[in-house]
C-alpha cells in the first residue's frame, strides 16, 4: 500500500490527544452529575453507568479518527494500465530579434513585450507541440517542437537583440526555417506564429508564405509596434538613436500591409499588439484553434493506481454510527 500524501500520517499523533480529551470530558461529566444528585437517586433517574461501554465508545471514536487520517493520506493499492492520447497542433513561434525590436513604441520595448506575450501564450496552450525560432537577417531554431513548455520558457528568456549576428530582417528565412522544422510524416496541422514589426528587408516574406500555403501550413502574424514608428536605440546602450547619413533619426514603423498579406495567403490571421490586452491568447483561441484541427501527438499507456480512500472513509463512518448508538448508562 502506498500513500499520495504520506505526510498526513503525522496526524496519527492526534489520536492520543482525542483520548485525553475524552478522559477529561468523562471526568468533568461525572463530577457534574455527582453535584446534581445523590448517586443512588442518579442511578434511578439516568441508569447505571457502564465503564465498559464508555471504554468501547472511546476506542470506536479513536479508531474512526485514525481511519479518517488514513483516508485523507490517499491510500492506494492495486493498479491498471490506461491508454492516454494527447491531441494538439504543431506551432513554431518565430520571433524577430533584429535591432528594430528594441524600439520602445510599445512598453517596455517591442522584444520584451513579445517575450511577455509568449509567456502568457504558453499558459493557455494545452496539448500542442510548440517550438521557437529566432531570426533577423537569418533564422535558426532556438528550441525544436516540444510538449515541455518549461524548457521552452528557458530558451525564450535567452532571446535578445543581436542574438542572430546577421543584420536585417528576413521574414522569408524565418518562415522557411519553420517549415523545415515540422514533421511531415505526421498528419498534425502545422502553424507558424510570426512575431515581428514587419520590416522585411529581404522582401522574401510573400514568396515564403506561398511555399507555406503549398505545404498546408498556416501563418498567424502578431504585429508588434506602432504604425507611426519610433527611433531605434544604438546598440552600444549609450542612450542615443540611430541616424541616417543626413543626421536624421531612423524610424522603424510597423508594416501592417505586408504582414496581413502573409497571413491571408496561408489562411491565417493578423493581430496587432495592443497595450494591456492578452493578444496572443485571443489569437490562439479565435485564430489557431478555430482554423486548425487537433490531431493525436502522443499516445501510450500509463500505470494508474487504484484509489482506496473510500474504504477507510466508509469504515470510519460505520464506527461513528455504532459509537453514537451505544448508551453510556443502562436503565434499571
Amino acid at each position: 500500500m502506498t500513500f499520495v500524501r504520506l505526510w498526513i500520517l503525522n496526524f496519527f499523533w492526534a489520536i492520543p490527544l482525542v483520548i485525553l480529551v475524552l478522559v477529561i470530558a468523562a471526568r468533568r461529566k461525572r463530577r457534574a452529575l455527582d453535584k446534581l444528585a445523590d448517586p443512588e437517586l442518579l442511578e434511578r433517574l439516568t441508569g447505571r453507568s457502564q465503564r465498559s461501554r464508555l471504554l468501547l465508545k472511546g476506542i470506536l471514536l479513536s479508531a474512526a479518527v485514525g481511519l479518517m487520517v488514513l483516508s485523507i493520506a490517499g491510500p492506494r493499492w492495486g493498479s491498471r494500465y490506461q491508454e492516454v492520447r494527447q491531441k494538439g497542433v504543431d506551432i513554431m513561434i518565430a520571433v524577430d530579434v533584429s535591432p528594430s525590436m528594441t524600439v520602445a513604441d510599445v512598453a517596455p520595448d517591442r522584444l520584451e513585450r513579445a517575450r511577455r506575450e509568449i509567456m502568457d501564450f504558453l499558459k493557455v496552450v494545452r496539448g500542442d507541440r510548440v517550438g521557437l525560432i529566432a531570426f533577423s537577417g537569418a533564422a535558426f531554431v532556438q528550441c525544436p517542437l516540444t510538449l515541455d513548455y518549461g524548457a521552452l520558457q528557458m530558451f525564450l528568456r535567452a532571446l535578445e537583440p543581436g542574438l542572430v549576428p546577421v543584420p536585417g530582417t528576413d521574414l522569408g528565412s524565418a518562415v522557411e526555417t519553420a517549415l523545415s522544422s515540422f514533421d511531415y510524416t505526421s498528419e498534425t496541422d502545422r502553424v507558424i506564429l510570426l512575431i515581428t514589426d514587419g520590416e522585411d528587408n529581404e522582401a522574401k516574406g510573400l514568396d515564403a508564405a506561398r511555399k507555406a500555403a503549398e505545404k498546408d501550413a498556416k501563418i498567424f502574424v502578431f504585429g508588434i509596434g506602432d504604425v507611426s514608428g519610433g527611433p531605434i536605440p544604438e546598440a552600444d546602450g549609450g542612450g542615443g538613436f540611430k541616424k541616417d547619413e543626413d543626421g536624421n533619426l531612423v524610424l522603424s514603423k510597423l508594416d501592417e500591409a505586408s504582414l496581413q498579406k502573409i497571413a491571408s495567403l496561408t489562411g491565417g490571421t493578423y493581430v496587432q499588439s495592443q497595450a494591456g490586452d492578452l493578444d496572443l491568447d485571443v489569437l490562439y483561441f479565435s485564430g489557431i484553434k478555430a482554423r486548425t484541427q487537433a490531431k493525436t501527438l502522443k499516445s501510450g499507456k500509463i500505470k494508474v493506481y487504484e484509489e482506496r480512500f473510500a474504504v477507510f472513509l466508509l469504515a470510519a463512518f460505520l464506527l461513528l454510527v455504532v459509537e453514537g448508538l451505544l448508551r453510556e448508562r443502562k436503565r434499571l
